[in-house]
């Protein structure tokens, strides 16, 4: 397996071309964190889902993309400045759009948590027999010290 070898700016239409493929990277990437937050906040996790799944070829271009321009950077800065100034200013933007992306999707996951949890003990409660004195689990055909059976999941909502 032969390793490419890296791209090296040494005039400013390569210097260009780089700072156009970063930015658009950039600018996909950061469509597809919207549309994927977009459909969790209305709770539209398979379209979520789906949304997402160009997210890591995106990245890894994007991640690449960022290599190059730091090993290229005193070229970058000499051949096209107002390009480096363009990197900084939508990496800025880019870096609030993965942080409220991270918050969305954080919240979601607390969100499922809780759900899971309440079913969960709902679940439990509703095995414990009402009656007088101590309330006892009745006995878990599934072994000894188990609290409850086993919580199954529909994937198909």
């Amino acid at each position: 397996m032969q390793r490419a070898e890296p791209l090296r700016v040494a005039d400013r239409v390569t210097a260009e071309a780089l700072v156009a493929g970063v930015l658009g990277n950039m600018a996909a990437l950061e469509a597809v964190l919207a549309e994927e937050a977009a459909f969790v906040r209305e709770g539209r996790l398979q379209e979520g889902v789906a949304a997402a799944e160009p997210k890591a070829a995106l990245a890894a271009a994007y991640m690449q993309g960022l290599e190059v321009a730091k090993a290229n950077a005193v070229a970058l800065k000499r051949f096209h400045p107002d390009g480096v100034e363009a990197l900084r200013t939508a990496h800025r933007r880019f870096t609030a759009a993965v942080e409220a992306n991270q918050t969305v999707l954080a919240s979601a996951k607390t969100v499922s948590e809780g759900l899971i949890k309440t079913l969960a003990e709902e679940i439990g409660r509703a095995q414990l027999p009402s009656g007088y004195g101590r309330q006892v689990p009745a006995p878990s055909p599934y072994g000894r010290g188990v609290r409850s059976g086993p919580l199954v999941l529909s994937r198909n909502l």
